[in-house]
């Protein structure tokens, strides 16, 4: 079982912004918001959020560079710099930061947030992390994990100060139990873009089906002795039922709490 606390529970709330791998009207792109001021990935933040909402947001943790998780990065500095003249740490691989940077933050596309308003204070920080080192960001104890997917990439855990812990997968395929013996969450939030019937596909692009969550989680289970609650984002949109149904079985053979995440969905921890 994972650590037990002597605090009681609803001291960390996890909001799930975006869902989906794909952008419609009631689906956004991946993100995910703790405690209302630690954010991980950037994929449909300011369309899931007010502007005051958006103000409290202290740091933004980045899995890896591809747009559908980074788009809102822009958006959100620019409402940072217009609205309330604020900063805003972005945390990610160094990797990462430089795949970011000349495509979307060097000024070409719209405003270089990294100098704006002013070099001496920009409204972006970025700040380069290394995995297995644990970081105090926003109040919360981070650790990144690395991923495997198609291109360098990585997990959080994110502690609340009570000790209660959420990680996050990121985009990953097979091969993510190598991230198990690293972490201990009360939840666990992992993609699956896609039904079964792409199996080779997505473990070849760097992506989960059902079946090989599965394989994963049965991992997990025998290497901790439980399994945490399990909610599934990155859904791949034309593939959603089919990906429900069979995320349903999967929960029915381990006997265990898996489902799929939606748009705005809380669960508090």
């Amino acid at each position: 079982m994972p650590p037990t606390e002597s605090l009681t529970a609803g001291d960390v709330e996890i909001r799930i912004l975006g869902a989906h791998q794909l952008e419609t009207k009631g689906a956004r792109l991946t993100s995910l918001l703790i405690d209302g001021v630690l954010a991980i990935d950037a994929g449909g933040i300011t369309s899931a959020l007010s502007p005051s909402e958006q103000k409290k947001i202290e740091a933004l943790l980045l899995t890896h560079h591809h747009y559908d998780h980074t788009r809102d990065l822009v958006t959100l500095a620019a409402n940072a710099a217009y609205y309330w003249q604020g900063q805003l740490a972005v945390y990610a691989l160094r990797y990462t930061l430089d795949m970011v940077t000349p495509c979307l933050l060097d000024g070409r596309i719209y405003v270089n947030f990294l100098e704006y308003p002013s070099m001496e204070k920009p409204t972006l920080m970025l700040e380069a992390i290394e995995p297995y080192r644990r970081i105090t960001v926003a109040g919360h104890e981070v650790l990144a994990v690395p991923a495997e997917h198609s291109v360098p990439a990585v997990g959080y855990q994110v502690t609340s100060s009570n000790g209660r812990s959420v990680f996050f997968t990121g985009d990953t395929t097979t091969g993510i139990a190598e991230q198990w013996p690293h972490i201990c969450p009360r939840l666990l939030i992992a993609e699956v873009a896609g039904p079964n019937r792409y199996r080779e596909r997505f473990a070849q692009f760097g992506h989960l089906c059902p079946g090989l969550l599965q394989e994963e989680l049965g991992r997990f289970r025998q290497l901790k002795g439980y399994l945490p609650r399990v909610i599934v984002v990155h859904i791949g949109n034309p593939y959603e039922q089919e990906i429900k149904r069979e995320i349903a079985q999967v929960a029915e053979e381990l006997q265990a709490d898996i489902g799929l995440g939606y748009e705005d969905m809380r669960i508090t921890l």
